[in-house]
Parts: C-alpha cells; structure tokens; sequence
C-alpha cells in the first residue's frame, strides 16, 4: 500500500497525477488526509523546486503611504516585498548561521574594529548594471546618515569610516563590535546603484524579481529576474504578488478560496479553525517577535516614571497571554530580549498587582485618564488587548481611555508620534541589534523616548566586550535599566502565525521573522 502511494506522489510531484486524483485514491485505501499531504510534501522536495505560476500572498502591514525606500520600510509588506527585489550584503539562515550574498567574504581585526567585505563578483542590478564596491559602501553611507530616517541609523552611526578600494569595502568602527556581519543583515540594508541616493524609491537591486507594480497600500507585484545571480536558488515562480489585506476575516477567506497562496498574521483565536479547512497549513514558530504598548519618556504624564511603573504593573500578563495568544507565545517581561537570544538572562518576572500600581499611581502625582491608541494592524489581537489591559488598570483605580485609530496611517501617524500606543517588534538578530535600533539616543526608532547617556555607554561598552560573561552580564544590567526605568510595557513574545494554501512547497520555518524572515515568496514554489 505504501509502496503504491509512493508512486502516485512521485507522479503528482512530476506533474503526472492530479492531487485530487491522489488523495482520492489514498482515501480508498484507508489513508488518513495528514499522512497522505505529508507523503506529497516529501516527494515535491524530493523533485525539487516547481518553476512558473504566480505566487500570491495576501498580507496585513501595508499603506498608502509606503515607499520603496528601503530606509524607510517598517511594516509587514514592505519588508517582505522588500525580500522578493532586494538583495542584501549579508543574511541569516534558518539556524542563525551567516549566508554571505553580496559580500563574498567579511574578515575583521583582531580588534574587532576594522572589517573587510569582498564584494562578489558578477552580480547585476535589475537595471543592468554590475554591483560594485562603491555600491556597497555608498548604500551604507546613506543609512549612516541622519537625513535617510533609516531604521538602520542606531547602530550604523557606530561605524566611523567607509571606504571602496577595488572589489573590498573597508568599515572602521568607532569601537569593536564582534557581531557587525550580523548587523549587516538589517533588512534595510538593501544594496542599490549608487547606494540608493540618486532614487532611494527606485526599487532596484539585485534581488530575485524585478518590480513591475508598486501601488502602496493596495498591491505590489514583480518578474522572475532572468539574470539573478543565484540561479535557481530562489525566485521560482514566473510572478509574484503581494495583496494588502488588512482584514483579518478578508485575508483569512482570502487563502480559504484561494485568491492567494498564503497570508501572515493568522489571528490565535482562529488557528483552531483554520486548521480544518482542507489543503490549508499553518506555519507557525517561537521566536524575538513581541507585541508591546510603548510610552514617551520624554512626554508628560509618561515622564514621570511612577506613573510608567503603575502601568507596568496594572498590566495582566497572564489573562492576556491566555485569551489574545491562546497560548502561542510566551509571557514578557518589559524589557525586548527572550530566549531566542544567545546572551539572554532571566530576571525575575513582573507579575499583575494592582495595589503596587495604585501606590506608584497615587505616587506620580496624575490625575485623569491615560490615553492609549490602539489598531487592528498594531498587531493580531491588540483592540482586544487593550480592552483587557484596560479592565485590569481600572482594578488599580488608573483609568485608560481608548482610542482606536484606522489601520491606513497608524504607522505613520500614530506610532512613533503619538506617546502611548499598542504597536510591535519583529525583534533583531543579537541583542547589541536590538537595543541599538530602538534603545540608543541617537535611534530614529527610539519609539520609547528613552534617552539615556548613561544607557548609551552601556550599549556601546557591551558592543566592545568580546568576554562573553562580562558582555552577558552587560546585557542584563541593561535589561534591567530598560525594565525598571524605561517606557516599554512589553506583556507577550509571540509565535509568529503564517498560513499557506494547498499547492505551496518550499516552506522552512525560519525564527527570526514571518513568512520565513520574508522570504516566502521568494523562496517558495506552486506544486504542478
């Protein structure tokens, strides 16, 4: 019997056999659906990546106001459309590990503080042209520069000369930093002719699809690459589209009548039943990801930090992890580092307590109600979190009044502006990443407002720490500043929560973001 299914899978895989007829045929001999998809899947790898079709994804993240400008990307379908044109110097694998791209090779001092890249050869833009050193260092001269509003700017300010010398970038550090190739991977840090000052919102690069549609807020699209420089690695299908979907209900009946291949951010309290519908597969994983209500420091009421404590602490961890992850995630603890970090230390965990809010309450001097922003896109669940986060404040007699703003504008408008509102983090690759992207003073991400000197030397001491106990502990004594005097109140890691139609193959999960780090569309191909 097994003999038999696994010849008919291998004629699906070839093209041979429908997939209607197969599992039809399964189905006569006794053969559970799971067991049977799962042969299909094995012998689809096994053939290899399927090229041509249209790959399709329907996604929330996306607005009217969104650019190519890969200096300013910030949401979900900028940054995965962004996988699909963009090629980048250097990039993570599903298990941590550098994947060298456009930089062939990264060498440094024995210091730490001077870094080589020996750019590869061959690789062309889409305009077809070939990159060069003096791209690469031109494109990291833009994100260095204030005037870019690159989220990259925290931790690329730490980089004191850039020069092109032949097919080598030459990078010197202000101080030693041990993990610079792991910065590098910043998905802003897409290479562009001339590093992008010319026409930042170009969007040329070398990536494995060329733009065709650009329509921000309402669809993108692109075509395979012919010459792309890593053959048949990725860019499989002919086409793909990315459909902003902002609705939850619209993605999800979306990918249920296949109108696309496959979505992000599958709300929890769904996963159950999505799980049921035929041919659809959730792709779900643990990872630096966390869903937050960040406060101004530097703003009143948010100034003062008794009032950043209260509500810190009238804040329910637990119910909220229980009824808005459903259990896919993990409880936070107010400051952006999880296990998935390989320095990461335990802190003893803040648990909800409604009168230690009401005496820091009571101690801040407010009186009145505390306005929080909330939206649909701020992350799954987050009208109801605050709902929540609502009832157990007013336990602690701190009123918050809610304000749901519209989905179109929130990441513009709303975040990084206004200073208390639901929002999220995809996380980083190491904590120095992290912590210098939306910690430091001088981040243009620094949506918490915490501007701290002293904080700052810590930041760039730990960065030069190459004893790895010494940085440990670095590390913790900045968690703890974070935790205790900062305007993070980070309840819940999340799982990120993908999901893919019955014909997707290629699938890897991958820890560091959705959509496998973004590259799904990419990466992924249509079975025959």
């Amino acid at each position: 019997m097994s003999n038999e299914l696994e010849f008919l899978s291998r004629r699906v895989a070839s093209g041979k056999l429908s997939r209607r007829d197969f599992l039809g045929r399964a189905a006569a001999l006794g053969i559970a659906a799971p067991f049977a998809n799962a042969l299909l899947s094995s012998a689809a790898r096994a053939a290899g990546p399927v090229k041509g079709g249209t790959l399709k994804a329907g996604l929330v993240g996306g607005e009217s106001t969104n650019s190519l400008d890969p200096a300013l990307m910030m949401t979900q379908v900028p940054f995965a459309f962004g996988k699909c044109w963009g090629e980048l110097i250097v990039e993570l694998s599903p298990d941590g590990k550098l994947e060298n791209r456009i930089a062939e090779e990264i060498d440094s001092s024995d210091d730490a503080k001077t870094w080589t890249l020996k750019i590869r050869d061959g690789v062309e833009f889409h305009n077809g042209k070939t990159v060069t050193a003096e791209d690469v260092a031109a494109t990291l001269e833009r994100h260095s520069d204030e005037k870019s509003k690159s989220g990259a700017l925290g931790y690329m300010k730490g980089i004191e000369t850039i020069k092109a010398s032949g097919k080598e970038v030459v990078l010197t550090l202000k101080e030693a930093n041990a993990d610079l190739p792991y910065l590098l991977s910043d998905y802003h840090l897409i290479v562009q002719p001339n590093g992008g000052k010319d026409k930042p919102d170009a969007g040329i690069s070398a990536g494995p699809y060329v733009v065709k549609t650009n329509e921000p807020g309402v669809r993108h699209g692109g075509e395979r690459f012919a010459n792309y420089w890593q053959g048949d690695k990725m860019g499989h299908a002919d086409q793909i589209e990315v459909i902003v979907i902002n609705d939850a209900t619209a993605r999800t009946a979306a990918l249920q009548g296949g109108q696309v291949n496959m979505i992000n951010r599958v709300e929890p309290k769904i996963v159950d039943l999505i799980k049921r519908v035929p041919g659809v597969t959730i792709r779900n994983h643990a990872g630096p990801g966390h869903y937050v209500f960040i406060m101004h420091c530097n703003t009143a009421p948010f100034d003062n930090n008794d009032l950043r404590m209260a509500l810190k602490l009238a804040i329910d961890r637990e119910e909220m992890l229980t009824k808005v992850l459903r259990g896919y995630g993990s409880l936070g603890n107010d400051f952006p580092i999880n296990a998935s970090y390989p320095l990461f230390s335990e802190i003893e965990q803040r648990k909800y307590d409604p009168d230690k809010a009401k005496f820091h309450y009571k101690k801040s001097g407010h009186d009145g109600t505390v306005l929080l922003r909330t939206s649909d896109v701020a992350f799954p669940g987050a009208v109801d979190a605050s709902q929540l986060f609502q009832q157990s404040a007013a336990k602690a007699g701190i009123k918050i009044e809610l304000k749901r703003e519209p989905g179109d504008g929130y990441w513009n408008e709303v975040w990084n502006k206004q200073p208390f509102c639901a929002s999220y983090w995809g996380g980083r690759s190491t904590q120095d990443q992290m912590y210098s992207t939306a910690y430091l003073s001088t981040a243009d991400w620094n949506d918490t407002r915490f501007k701290r000197p002293d904080f700052d030397k810590m930041v760039l001491a730990a960065r030069a720490e190459l004893d790895e106990a010494k940085r440990k502990q670095m590390y913790h004594d900045m968690a703890v500043m974070v935790r205790d005097e900062g305007g993070l109140i980070l309840p819940m890691f999340n799982q990120f929560i993908d999901a893919t139609g019955a014909k997707v193959d290629g699938w890897v999960d991958d820890p560091h973001q959705e959509l496998m780090n973004g590259y799904a569309l990419a990466k992924c191909w249509l079975q025959a």
